[in-house]
């Protein structure tokens, strides 16, 4: 049965602790923490503490970074490792199950000029592979696990599809290493995101969810039942995190607290 999540920007409150009344009242079952970089998220520690001794629920971290593990440059690529290896100690803290972060982000596309990438394809396996690596020893040595999410082809030119974070998860052999599934990034990506779902099923740790147009889930056109019954079906029972933008015409906070019930609905009671 699949839990639900919504990221802490999205959601009202000065305090986590007063985000999480209105995530229990909206039907959510924690709340997906923003890793910024700059060692902020650990610099939040003392907050973060407070927040699970007041009893709220933080299962995740998505980092939230200007340059992330495969970057071409050497020292922003050191710096991301630090950075998540640092969130991934922080989320294992507060009990949490890991955090989800992209290859890259808005550092290359081949769909845009100029088209071919400074890094050839087997120096950027070679970079994914290393940092996969690292960063899944050391979610292994603190008992969470690293969530590889494949981005859309105009964010990222190296994981865009669910086989291609399988294959390099198959290849670096830690458990410790899953996918963090994105149904926006699907929609663009995939051609059968149900069939690509059930493919990658051992593999899969974690979702995220929006629609078609980066709004709630209902706001757009992707196709819930499907997409909800093959994760279903794959076995997943983790958390549904909310990451998205809110339709312009929505009014906030009933934006929010449709988004549990309308998944629930779509998911057959999968979602509790």
């Amino acid at each position: 049965m699949f839990k639900t999540a919504c990221q802490e920007q999205l959601l009202p409150g000065e305090t986590l602790q007063h985000k999480w009344e209105f995530a229990q009242e909206a039907g959510y079952d924690g709340i997906e923490l923003r890793g910024k970089g700059d060692f902020h998220f650990r610099d939040r520690l003392p907050e973060l503490r407070r927040a699970k001794a007041d009893g709220v629920v933080m299962p995740t971290v998505c980092v939230d970074m200007l340059h992330f593990f495969a970057a071409f440059d050497s020292d922003l690529r050191r710096d991301a490792l630090a950075q998540l290896t640092s969130q991934l100690s922080v989320i294992a803290e507060l009990g949490g199950v890991g955090a989800q972060t992209p290859a890259s982000y808005g550092m290359f596309s081949r769909r845009l000029p100029p088209f071919t990438p400074p890094r050839s394809a087997e120096q950027d396996r070679d970079v994914l592979l290393d940092g996969l690596t690292r960063l899944g020893e050391h979610a292994r040595a603190e008992g969470v696990t690293l969530f590889l999410e494949p981005l859309n082809r105009y964010e990222d030119h190296m994981v865009n599809r669910l086989e291609q974070a399988a294959e390099l998860i198959r290849t670096v052999g830690l458990d410790s290493v899953r996918i963090g599934i994105d149904s926006y990034h699907m929609n663009i990506e995939e051609a059968d995101p149900p069939a690509a779902i059930l493919a990658a099923a051992p593999y899969i740790g974690h979702a995220q969810v929006s629609d078609s147009n980066r709004y709630q889930p209902g706001a757009g056109h992707l196709d819930w039942s499907a997409w909800l019954g093959a994760l279903d079906s794959a076995g997943y029972d983790g958390y549904l995190a909310v990451e998205c933008r809110l339709a312009p015409e929505a009014e906030p906070a009933e934006a929010l607290a449709s988004i549990p019930p309308f998944l629930a609905a779509r998911a057959g009671g999968t979602v509790r």
